[in-house]
């Protein structure tokens, strides 16, 4: 099912059947042979690619080549395959469109939980557009299989449309073959569509813009491409990203792939959770240099002042659907293998709600929240004015939402950062992307350094050594 606008219910043309059981160790036993993942855990715990047989425990060694859903993080979170249905939504108001047509897939649903965790049931993966008039608009998927794991507990979920209710499905019969992981082959990367020495001068530009007052502070993002040897296998950057990322959210929806710092929102049993980051300085490799680091960041008032720019963008969205909020009154420095960030979680209860109504979805609060200071700069409106007149780029999906919700509205929704865009008309085309936030402190040679160290992770992620991380 595909469309460019809410879609009435007689497009539906049968009733999704949802059906979620349980899974035991007996279930897990022998998935290695099943799934043919070539991954291995090596002795310092990361994945190398040598022959072998998968960790049963790892959600993204179940995954196939073609069009792989996921959203994991340290080993919990969703994988999925295959499509039930599927949405694509363009436009302004591309949020309101998808939410529509998610509830009218809902309201005929036949659906038979037994396990009745966030994620079971009746669930749907999307990634929007960071623009509201970017072609690439927004998608979502609702996978025909779907396996997820949460505190020690793991589940399978079957959807279907035009059938009925049968027995408990089994992962093996799911499961099916799979193909082995292989790596990328060589990667070349060129200038994106604008070159390095273009991108200080835009950035110049930005700066310019914040010291004659047209606004405090703006995000601005440059992409690279990279050509693979031999056709992009999603799972061989899932698997990286997972491993070296794991306190991101690792995603991969609709060819679009990262390991996300930054949740936009999480919505779950009438709370809410907001990671903001905003402030990074580049790590060196060296534990003694990296603390002093920290400690720069923690005292730059450059960073402080753009995180709380970001902070104030995020909980001022928030308050309008919120009983009460708590934000931070300083960031904490959050360390990754390549970057520090100042961080900060923005949490609130959602207000209770009156007479029919009920809560907001996860992703209508993440179209509240979205675009935040963060990704786009403030004031909003003149920040993404300025991005559309001098970035020289369409992000497509790149900083928009990405994630998952499910039939009761809650879910979790990440900011498409440290991500890639894998070409749907050329496999062995992707497009890197990185961006930085400026204000009227900014150095161009810095952000242009600054977002070099945020493209690491996909350039990694796609090379076949270690390298720099």
């Amino acid at each position: 099912m595909s469309t460019q606008t809410s879609a009435p219910t007689d497009r539906v043309p049968h009733p999704l059947v949802v059906r979620t059981v349980a899974l035991g160790d007996d279930d897990l036993t022998g998935l290695g042979d099943l799934a043919g993942s070539p991954f291995t855990r090596g002795p310092a715990g990361r994945r190398a690619a040598d022959a072998g047989t998968p960790d049963p425990a790892d959600l993204l060694g179940l995954l196939p080549a073609d069009a792989p859903l996921a959203w994991v993080r340290r080993g919990d979170g969703l994988v999925a395959w295959g499509e039930a249905l599927r949405v694509e939504v363009h436009g302004p108001d591309r949020f309101a469109q998808a939410e529509r047509v998610w509830q009218e897939v809902l309201a005929h649903a036949i659906v038979r939980d037994e396990v009745r965790l966030p994620g079971t049931g009746a669930v749907a993966f999307g990634s929007f557009a960071f623009d509201e008039d970017s072609p690439a608009g927004g998608v979502v998927v609702v996978p025909s299989v779907v396996v997820g794991r949460r505190g020690g507990r793991t589940w399978l979920t079957t959807l279907t449309t035009g059938a009925r209710l049968h027995g408990a499905p089994r992962l093996a019969d799911v499961v099916g073959d799979r193909t082995p992981v292989h790596d990328p082959g060589e990667v070349t990367s060129t200038d994106g569509a604008v070159d390095a020495a273009g991108w200080r001068d835009v950035v110049a530009r930005g700066v310019a813009a914040i010291r004659a007052g047209e606004v405090d502070k703006v995000v601005l993002a440059r992409d690279v491409i990279a050509r693979t040897q031999r056709p992009v296998d999603v799972r061989w950057a899932l698997q990286r990203l997972a491993d070296d990322y794991e306190s991101c959210w690792t995603f991969s929806v609709d060819g679009l792939i990262g390991a996300t710092p930054e949740l936009l929102v999480r919505s779950e049993k009438g709370l809410v959770t907001s990671r903001v980051l905003a402030g990074t300085i580049r790590r060196t490799g060296d534990d003694a240099a990296d603390v002093a680091r920290a400690a720069i960041l923690a005292h730059s008032s450059k960073d402080l002042e753009e995180h709380e720019y970001a902070v104030s963008s995020v909980a001022g969205a928030l308050e309008p659907f919120c009983s009460s909020t708590n934000v931070p009154d300083v960031p904490f420095v959050l360390h990754l293998p390549n970057v520090l960030h100042l961080a900060s979680d923005v949490t609130g209860v959602l207000a209770a709600p009156t007479g029919e109504q009920s809560h907001p979805s996860s992703l209508a609060l993440a179209a509240a929240l979205h675009p935040t200071a963060a990704v786009c700069g403030t004031p909003t409106q003149a920040a993404r004015a300025l991005i559309r007149r001098i970035e020289g780029m369409d992000r497509g999906r790149y900083a928009g939402p990405v994630g998952w919700f499910g039939a009761d509205g809650d879910g979790e929704w990440g900011i498409a950062l440290r991500s890639a865009q894998v070409d749907p008309d050329d496999d062995r085309r992707v497009r890197l992307f990185a961006g930085c936030g400026i204000v009227a402190a900014s150095d161009p040679a810095a952000e242009l350094a600054e977002s070099e160290a945020k493209l690491i992770p996909m350039r990694h992620a796609l090379g076949r050594g270690t390298g720099d991380r």
